[in-house]
């Protein structure tokens, strides 16, 4: 049975989506669960955008156990050095190196000629293996616009210069599957070194909802590899999702005869974990993961699931790690008890952060009568997204009503400074971001603002994202708590508090971001 890699881009290409910033802890955690998910090559994102890309895709590096991990690169030196270095301790590395060879790109965004196109590939994939990378990919980026001579010369260029993987990448999702498909296949047959000690990948982006299939017409073609994001998340409609991949090629194995290295009893709950860090939710119709996957209204739906329930479901719930119990535990459970508990979502923290969440867990546990899965999932993202220093909510206070106007009172503190702040507003959000603004002395301007709740009933916690505009800097935050205001004065502070890191250099970008 032929295997088929899978490389995981969430941690890139997924993090460029809008509102899909993680810190550092975060992106380490999502890839130590990719890692235990099963899949084969995790990119850890373009270490010389930022220091903080480098150090994450560094520490990925270490944190990983037995996935293959991915730095990106274009066509520079500066780049390939920083790949190099950030991995420079990581037993099972990769470079990851693109230009762009579509007609449109070459004239209008790189300014260079055909021939400098090919002397960049050989000159850089060159570069990379005297660096001692022993695995490159080569992607020529917009490949679907990209005429056909054109592009198998970029693409032998690259394999003599010792490139091992070729990456097709559908940059906007403009292919058509028969088209796709029938591309890969024409490669298969121009590029002998294909399918013996070079492998040809699929990267599909979504922007006509055509990332699945064309992936899947990639594979039928002869694709020995696939690259994806978990929850399909990316630039603009998003990327090929992991989940949809696997259980194609999973539930239709009849057909396909291939097998991926993906344990799919661990996918629900580690999508869960990146939907809590990200807070970008999942639609209720979303294949596989949706809330609506395995409920049914309609009458006749429901009769026939009663008697069996492949009538009308094509998946088991098990298989992708959905029917756990969903009540935990309480104020009495333990720390051993909690630790098991994730553990059995493909979660592991360390020891500091595990104390962390216990302390929050008890905290929560005193508030509602039962903690659920989902309250945990928000408990880790919390953890995970916990700024090292700044500012800290100490108090706040809100009047509200039909006949009184809306104001709040709030006190906040940086190490040992104490502010103040008393404002009105058209609500009391509205008046608690005021008074924040009062007390610290700077002005955000939100530009948007999401509630959602975790779990279910009256005591369920409200989960805030929000996007803030300080002075032309756009940060996210990000909180939960039962007292929506509360949470919602959180997400602000968190908010502020990365500006303030961005504007002291630590999240600055040098390089902007690109996608493959």
């Amino acid at each position: 049975m032929r295997k088929i890699t899978i490389f995981d881009t969430t941690l890139r290409d997924g993090e460029q989506s809008p509102g899909a910033s993680m810190t550092v802890d975060q992106k380490i955690e999502m890839a130590v669960a990719l890692d235990r998910l099963g899949v084969d090559r995790i990119e850890a994102g373009f270490p010389v955008s930022s220091p903080v890309q480098f150090d994450a895709v560094k520490r990925i590096g270490a944190a990983v156990k037995k996935a293959t991990v991915v730095g990106l690169a274009r066509c520079k030196q500066i780049d390939i050095d920083a790949v190099r270095d950030a991995l420079a301790d990581c037993p099972r590395k990769m470079i990851h190196i693109f230009l762009a060879t579509s007609p449109l790109h070459m004239k209008y965004k790189l300014r260079m000629s055909e021939d400098e196109v090919l002397a960049a590939i050989k000159k850089y994939v060159s570069y990379a293996r005297e660096q001692g990378f022993e695995l490159i990919e080569f992607s020529p980026e917009d490949a679907s616009r990209t005429e056909w001579d054109f592009m198998v010369k970029a693409l032998k260029t690259a394999v003599d210069a010792g490139a091992n993987t070729l990456n097709i990448p559908d940059t906007v999702g403009y292919a058509m599957p028969n088209e796709y498909g029938d591309q890969m296949a024409r490669l298969k047959e121009a590029i002998p070194e294909l399918g013996d000690n070079v492998l040809l990948s699929t990267h599909c982006h979504n922007d006509l909802g055509l990332a699945l299939a064309n992936s899947l017409a990639a594979v039928h073609a002869g694709a020995d590899q696939v690259e994806v994001t978990l929850n399909g998340i990316g630039e603009r409609a998003g990327n090929a999702a992991l989940e949809e991949i696997v259980m194609a090629l999973r539930v239709r194995k009849d057909f396909w005869d291939v097998e991926t290295g993906v344990n799919a009893e661990f996918l629900y709950p580690t999508s869960r974990l990146l939907q809590n860090i990200t807070g970008l939710v999942t639609p209720r119709n979303k294949p596989i993961f949706g809330d609506n996957v395995f409920s049914h209204e309609s009458g006749i739906h429901q009769h026939g699931v009663l008697k069996n329930r492949e009538t009308y479901e094509i998946m088991n719930p098990d298989h992708i790690g959905r029917s756990r119990e969903t009540l935990v535990m309480g104020r009495h459970s333990g720390k051993h008890a909690l630790k098991e508990k994730l553990e059995q979502y493909n979660i592991i923290l360390k020891d500091d952060q595990m104390d962390s969440l216990y302390a929050k867990f008890i905290e929560i546990a005193d508030k509602k009568k039962e903690v659920y899965d989902e309250d945990l999932f928000t408990l880790v993202s919390g953890v995970l997204g916990d700024l090292p220093a700044g500012w800290r909510l100490e108090s706040f206070q809100t009047w509200t009503g039909n006949n009184v106007i809306p104001s709040a009172t709030v006190q906040v503190k940086k190490g040992g400074d104490l502010s103040i702040g008393t404002q009105v507003g058209d609500g009391p959000i509205d008046a608690v971001f005021k008074s924040i603004d009062q007390a610290i002395g700077i002005r955000g301007r939100l530009t948007e603002y999401v509630i959602q709740a975790v779990g279910s009933g009256k005591d369920a916690q409200g989960q805030v994202k929000l996007q803030v505009d300080f002075d032309g800097v756009l940060t996210d935050g990000k909180a939960s708590s039962t007292d929506i205001i509360e949470a919602s004065a959180l997400a602000y502070i968190n908010a502020l508090n990365r500006k303030e890191m961005m504007g002291a250099g630590e999240e600055k970008s040098p390089h902007p971001q690109y996608q493959v």
